[in-house]
């Protein structure tokens, strides 16, 4: 277990309204780190609609998922938050009044005063292929991220899917594997043209291996894989060499680990008051789709807007002795200050 990291406060997602809470703790001197299950920052804004187009953001009229999440890093940039990505928080423990651990799944510790769970529809997990007994591979010979590289170097590695991550991966790992292998139903692929012309280069100077089909089942004793067998469009069935298998076959959303961190639920939502976005444990918050309570309207604006009443809340927590006057940042210098404004 690593060495924890101590800060103001965790906030639980990446997402716009996890980014914007960040720019509401900036500005009452609040530090935050931020952990997302996702490769990446933006949440369901980067993973489910980065292209398409957002028009109920105030002031703005047209946006995309992408852009949206480039202006608020942006605008968050003078507060420097540290980003986790590729992580999922398991655990919670109170270890203080106000304090709380908090652990990952890649073992990383955090202690802070304030806990804000901005996990949208909760975790996005992996979706599992529809092949028999892969659960007995999972974590060692089957995996549905990669977390470091290294750990793949000198494999045999079968790559199932056709996607973005799919192509990256068959790209990013070639040069240290011992063998890739990449599997896909059809041959046609949604990745990036330029990601598929390179893997197209490789399979030509006979550099990796590109199959058309299915895996249907798994080979090996003890969870160690040894191949995988696959059905070709052709009906005609092959084994394909693998010590390896890391499928990208989507994402899905799933409340996850929530359930086990001691606050409320409701319908598979975090019940909260209207006056700060506390959750039922003092000093855990929850903003934007993950939070229920009467009236609740499922978007991005109304979690901007919680978040700005939870850091008002969360400054107590974090300093406790220290009196809260509000200020515009129209007319406060300190405040422009602090932007970089000033």
């Amino acid at each position: 277990m690593s060495e924890a990291i101590k800060t103001d406060v965790l906030i639980i997602g990446a997402g716009p309204c996890g980014l914007f809470a960040v720019f509401e703790l900036g500005l009452l001197d609040m530090k935050a780190h931020v952990v997302d299950i996702l490769d990446k920052i933006g949440g369901q804004c980067a993973e489910l609609y980065p292209e398409k187009p957002i028009y109920d953001i105030p002031g703005i009229p047209f946006v995309t998922g992408h852009g949206l999440t480039e202006a608020l890093l942006e605008q968050i940039k003078p507060f420097h938050p540290t980003f986790h990505l590729n992580e999922m928080v398991e655990t919670i423990e109170k270890i203080g009044d106000p304090g709380f651990r908090v652990t990952t799944d890649a073992g990383q510790v955090f202690e802070c005063k304030v806990v804000v769970i901005s996990a949208g529809g909760g975790s996005f997990q992996p979706k599992r292929p529809p092949v028999p007994g892969i659960e007995a591979y999972e974590g060692t010979s089957v995996f549905y991220a990669v977390r470091k590289m290294e750990q793949f170097r000198d494999k045999n590695i079968l790559i199932v899917g056709g996607g973005d991550s799919a192509l990256d991966w068959t790209l990013n790992l070639h040069p240290i594997a011992k063998r890739v292998t990449l599997l896909h139903r059809r041959d046609d692929f949604r990745a990036a043209p330029h990601s598929v012309e390179q893997m197209r280069a490789l399979v030509a100077g006979g550099k990796m291996d590109l199959k058309i089909g299915q895996v249907t089942s798994l080979e090996g004793e003890g969870g160690k894989l040894s191949g995988a067998v696959m059905k070709g469009n052709d009906n005609a069935i092959s084994k394909i060499d693998c010590d390896t298998m890391l499928p990208f076959f989507g994402l899905t959303m799933k409340l996850g680990p929530v359930a086990n961190w001691g606050v409320a639920l409701e319908n598979n939502l975090v019940p909260v008051d209207t006056a700060a976005f506390e959750t039922n444990i003092p000093g855990i918050f929850a903003i934007g789709d993950i939070n229920t309570y009467p009236g609740k309207l499922k978007l991005i604006l109304s979690g901007f807007h919680e978040g700005a009443l939870m850091a008002q809340k969360a400054h107590r927590y974090v300093y406790p002795d220290k009196r809260l006057v509000f200020q515009y940042t129209t007319s406060s210098s300190s405040l422009q200050k602090k932007l970089g404004v000033n």
